[in-house]
């Protein structure tokens, strides 16, 4: 199940944000600061949050330029879309017949701990009128002419079950109320015929199956919508929001994790260890075994080895520079050193003394690589409120490379950052702005104010340095690089590529800042 649309209302900055594609794997929502991305992402983790679903405040999230008494527990707050699989599809047709044609379900949710389950394209239930009255027609003769051959007490029973049979299968616009009655009629005429010992022929004993077959089918129909209903909110994918990725101190107790870890008071920092050590591929309680049999040598042979493993990926990443990671055991004590071998001088330091951006790049690689494989984030929809906002401009190029293939997850993330926007990916990128009255909006194309398009433009430019100018259509944006004298063609950058523009236009001059070198233009972006 992949999320294909998303609507929020009535959720702070935002009154109606629009219908959201995000069909891609990977959303990127551009906005200048305060106009409601975070809103939007917070709104959404809502519907399905790993922690579980719970009440929206009202006080705390509703409008507050509108009057509280407006919001009740069916006030809408998020609308998603979502798309299946063929074994999903099958899945949904085994438990609802008629949903055999659905491919796109729905899921909603207002401010009460609740949710709705919606079918997209679910068949509406329908009955051959014209042959119901024939089978009927057919039926209720052959039972009173069968009700003259017996005594004459079993025949004015026989009787009067055949005409509340005949008034019973006349059809009604509520399906489900007539389908009640009519199972009913129906079992009763069949009882009755059977205590008279009455008989109908085999082709009007088939009619009376299929009126009630048919019957059954309707009365089945409201519970089996329910249940289909229910496997779609059973089925939806969990949403994590992150906005600090939790520290991962450098220094770690084991003993003291394995004590928290028993008594199930793991704090968040310890949390973190563990998903350490699971990416690393090392068991605390084996480290710890290993320490009361005074066996160092195994101890450390298995730390070199998740050392190995751990840089393997770090260098894969985080391409600044060629880091190594090494795990050093002190009695019950696990250290994380980081050093640069390729440095003036190699020296391990402790990974709490690294920089800030290696610091969260390292947490965040360990959280969502433990998460994504087998943890808490497999299949679920990750929500990132602007990723990796410490890290230098190439190290969140880098980041931005490891979403696209590292991930199997869809992921929906905010940043105000040239170098977070995927210029090679236009129409995954959206814009949210936020109006005076209309409160924050989003945009499936590029569009907005200029501060709200320039990390768009920026992005654009830098991939583009070097060759001809480029107008950007989506955005009205264009980077200039020619001679003075001699102004060269403009070109129009679509999602499918570089096009010509044939009508001359007036060409917009970007700032001097996007033309000058990739960190000269970081330090233009809004500060987070």
């Amino acid at each position: 199940m992949r999320l294909a649309s998303f609507q929020i209302t009535n959720f702070r900055s935002i009154n109606d944000s629009g219908l959201i594609d995000s069909t891609q794997q990977i959303t990127a929502v551009l906005g200048r600061n305060d106009s409601g991305k975070s809103n939007l992402l917070r709104a959404l983790h809502s519907l399905n949050p790993a922690e579980g679903l719970a009440e929206l405040s009202p006080i705390k999230d509703f409008p507050r330029h509108r009057r509280l008494e407006e919001c009740t527990g069916e006030t809408p707050v998020v609308f998603a879309r979502w798309s299946l699989d063929e074994s999903e599809q099958a899945e949904l047709a085994g438990i609802l017949p008629r949903a055999a044609g659905v491919r796109h379900v729905t899921a909603a949710r207002g401010y009460a701990a609740a949710r709705r389950a919606g079918l997209e394209g679910l068949n509406a239930l329908s009955l051959d009128v014209s042959d119901i009255k024939g089978k009927v027609r057919k039926i209720v003769p052959a039972v009173k002419a069968a009700a003259e051959k017996v005594a004459e007490e079993a025949k004015a029973t026989l009787e009067q079950e055949a005409d509340t049979f005949d008034a019973a299968m006349i059809m009604s616009p509520d399906y489900i109320k007539w389908s009640a009655g009519a199972v009913k009629a129906a079992q009763a005429l069949r009882k009755a015929l059977a205590a008279a010992g009455a008989e109908l022929s085999d082709k009007q004993e088939q009619m009376l199956a299929e009126l009630e077959d048919m019957a059954l089918s309707i009365s089945n129909d409201t519970p089996a919508l329910a249940r289909a209903q229910a496997w779609v909110l059973e089925k939806l994918p969990r949403f994590i929001y992150v906005d600090e990725y939790p520290a991962l101190p450098g220094r770690q107790n084991i003993a003291e994790y394995l004590g928290r870890q028993g008594w199930g008071q793991l704090t968040l920092a310890q949390q973190s260890f563990g998903k350490l050590c699971k990416v690393a591929g090392l068991d605390p309680q084996q480290l710890q075994d290993l320490l009361e049999k005074n066996d160092q040598a195994t101890r450390n042979q298995l730390a070199n080895r998740a050392g190995s493993v751990v840089t393997a990926e770090v260098r894969r990443l985080w391409k600044d520079r060629a880091l190594k990671v090494r795990f050093n055991l002190d009695g019950q004590y696990l250290d994380t050193l980081v050093s640069d071998p390729n440095g003036a001088y190699e020296v391990e330091v402790n990974l709490d003394e690294r920089s800030r951006g290696f610091q969260w790049f390292f947490s965040f690689y360990i959280a969502f690589f433990a998460d994504t494989k087998g943890g808490r984030a497999e299949d679920a929809v990750l929500l990132l409120d602007e990723p990796g906002l410490h890290l230098h401009p190439h190290s969140q190029a880098d980041l931005l490379a490891h979403f696209e293939k590292d991930f199997g997850n869809q992921i929906i993330y905010t940043t105000h950052s040239p170098f977070m926007v995927p210029a090679h990916r236009l129409d995954s990128v959206r814009t949210a702005s936020l109006g005076e009255t209309s409160g924050t909006t989003v945009s499936n194309a590029a569009e907005g104010d200029e501060r709200t398009l320039f990390p768009l433009k920026a992005a654009l430019a830098l991939s583009r340095l070097g060759s001809e100018p480029v107008e950007v259509e989506a955005a009205k944006a264009v980077a200039v690089k020619a001679e003075p004298t001699k102004p060269a063609a403009a070109r129009t950058v679509t999602a499918e590529g570089v096009k010509p523009v044939r009508a001359a236009k007036p060409v917009e001059v970007m700032p001097a800042a996007v033309a000058a070198p990739a960190e000269a233009v970081a330090e233009q972006v809004e500060p987070g």
